[in-house]
């Protein structure tokens, strides 16, 4: 397994994880937070906390998604100058132009 197939599989798993916390939030304060307290005045079950705690899972998410992508460049980066090209250049002949010089009168 090659270093990018595994961070292949780390960006997946944390693209999954940050979707699943995204929609649990709502947009306007309700969401998983409501459901456990109800409003604003009652605290029942630290309603603050779990928004807290889904606001910073998002961000902290996010960011290690970020990570994980750079990383992953600079892992297929170092894996292709490890590897030999796969290109075959045994077979091709380079073929320089013959450019004629002024005292050649070849020409005539």
């Amino acid at each position: 397994m090659t270093t990018f197939s595994i961070f292949l599989i780390l960006i997946v798993i944390v693209s999954f994880l940050l979707i699943v916390v995204i929609m649990v939030q709502n947009p306007k304060g309700g969401g998983l937070s409501s459901s456990f307290g109800g409003g604003g005045t009652q605290q029942l079950g630290g309603v603050k906390k779990t928004t807290d705690f889904l606001d910073k899972s998002t961000w902290t998410l996010a960011t290690l998604l970020l990570v994980l992508i750079l990383l992953s460049n600079v892992g297929l980066m170092n894996e292709g100058s490890v590897q030999d090209s796969k290109v075959n250049t045994d077979d091709v002949q380079i073929e320089t132009p013959v450019t004629p010089t002024p005292d050649d009168d070849t020409q005539e």
